[in-house]
């Protein structure tokens, strides 16, 4: 019956169902590629996550989210924000706080972390292997801030046994953080070492179809593991002892 139908269709006819066939087929595809874009994949989101975080890419992080891009771009100044409020109660002088912040920016950017693939649990959660190498940056110039601040420390001594006056705290000071950030500037622009590699996992919860969470002390330790300091290292050193 459906065939004497489709023989009574004009040619005109014929061709009209060929293009709504077609037009369909295609607005198939269309939603179908919409829908791969956008399905909830954990890997994708903490990748989204770590580069707005540390290296403030956020154009995965606002196709995923939802998000405004000057929202999306607030995170990585407020972890900096955060960095920096670390020195509120310090010695810091104000002039070279901007400087800080900038070389602590471009430190953040250089931070090395490979996003594995998830796995979903029977709860509906995920776990996801962050691999990572942390930045040696801190343990490895501290001999050299050490020299270089003896060094510092000699000449004022020297100046004041010949006669000069003592400088004032606040000047030597501000020196010390002077010669901090030469040391650290200087090894940033040399090219940036790491140690070795290990593993973080993430767990991820999907709250909804734009909504997700990741566990906050499995970013803190991420965030820990990232950069190591100087204490960090001396400890490992007194532990082989």
């Amino acid at each position: 019956m459906a065939e004497k139908t489709v023989r009574k269709l004009s040619k005109k006819q014929r061709v009209i169902l060929i293009a709504a066939a077609a037009a369909a087929l295609l607005a198939g595809a269309a939603a179908g590629g919409w829908l791969y874009i956008n399905r909830f994949d954990a890997g994708e989101y903490v990748q989204a996550v770590l580069d707005t975080s540390y290296k403030n890419e956020t154009d995965q992080y606002v196709e995923i989210t939802g998000v405004p891009k000057e929202e999306a771009e607030k995170i990585f100044e407020n972890n900096l924000d955060a960095t920096m409020a670390g020195f509120e109660d310090s010695e810091m002088p104000e002039e070279l706080r901007p400087r800080y912040r900038e070389l602590f920016g471009e430190i953040a950017g250089k931070v090395n972390y490979t996003v594995g693939e998830p796995k979903r649990k029977e709860d509906g959660s995920y776990t996801v292997a962050v691999t990572i190498k942390p930045i040696t940056l801190f343990p490895d110039t501290y001999e050299l801030f050490q020299t270089r601040a003896e060094e510092y420390a000699s000449q004022v001594t020297d100046s004041v046994m010949n006669g000069a006056e003592m400088p004032l705290d606040a000047e030597m000071q501000s020196r010390i953080y002077q010669i901090y950030y030469e040391v650290l500037k200087e090894r940033v622009d040399s090219g940036m070492l790491y140690g070795g590699a290990r593993e973080v996992t993430l767990h991820v919860t999907k709250e909804g179809s734009r909504e997700f969470t990741i566990a906050r002390e499995d970013m803190d330790e991420l965030d820990s593991a990232l950069i190591e300091d100087a204490e960090a290292r001396e400890d490992e050193v007194r532990e082989e002892e």
